[in-house]
């Protein structure tokens, strides 16, 4: 199998120590997602195979016997799941295809979707995200429909993500897609890396918000959180 030369490196020790000492503090970028220029080199049946022997070497370290029946096919399939599912939203090739059409209705209040799934997975520790967004625009000649609003929030959690980021994202899509500066995104979601490791809370979850134009006015705030039965001081 052809590999980059980029693709592993070794990483200084220096870097190493920087995190570890940065240990679970939430360390921000920027609103894209980190990509490396070659990401796309490698067709996704060679990723799945480079994964498939990484993972098994990972299994192997952890002591577990991989001629159990059980654990045979856990490094395929682990492959399979990063690539073909988990984080597709990384491959371009994957983004829906959001065509809009004009507001012949001429209906020009606010659109809501909400109680959208989010299931995302945090960069730090490659645990579950979970939760619901809640999205809404005003039309500025376009629409789209409905499941598309969904089907961009899919898109974008289906990569290793933090919350803030994806809220952004969102939002910064359905922008550009619907030529409108009138968008609101909120999201809540639990986070596994803080309910099942570290402080193991099991009941708190996170909450954030994006609003562009004219929800930017505490009026409009509040009649889209009013639909979506939020507190408009998020």
């Amino acid at each position: 199998m052809k590999t980059n030369g980029s693709a592993i490196k070794n990483i200084p020790f220096e870097k190493i120590a920087r995190m570890e000492f940065e240990g679970d503090n939430h360390v921000a970028t920027s609103t894209e997602t980190p990509m490396r220029d070659d990401a796309f080199e490698l067709s996704d049946e060679e990723k799945i195979a480079f994964i498939e022997d990484r993972f098994r070497d990972i299994m192997e370290t952890l002591g577990l016997d991989l001629n159990d029946d059980s654990l045979a096919g856990t490094p395929h399939r682990v492959a399979k799941m990063f690539v073909k599912e988990k984080f597709k939203g990384l491959d371009p090739k994957n983004k829906p295809d959001i065509r809009a059409f004009e507001n012949k209705y001429q209906y020009n209040e606010m659109i809501v979707e909400k109680n959208i799934t989010v299931n995302s997975s945090c960069e730090h520790h490659f645990v579950p995200i979970i939760g619901k967004a809640h999205v809404a625009y005003i039309s500025s000649g376009k629409v789209v429909g409905l499941s598309k609003l969904n089907r961009i929030v899919d898109y974008y959690a289906r990569r290793p993500q933090v919350q803030e980021r994806l809220t952004r994202q969102v939002a910064e899509e359905i922008k550009q897609t619907l030529n409108t500066e009138d968008v609101a995104v909120v999201i809540e979601a639990g986070h596994l890396c803080v309910n099942s490791r570290g402080i193991e809370d099991q009941s708190s979850s996170t909450v954030t918000a994006e609003y562009l134009g004219s929800f930017k006015d505490e009026n409009k705030k509040r009649e889209f959180l009013d639909y979506v039965k939020m507190d408009s001081k998020q």
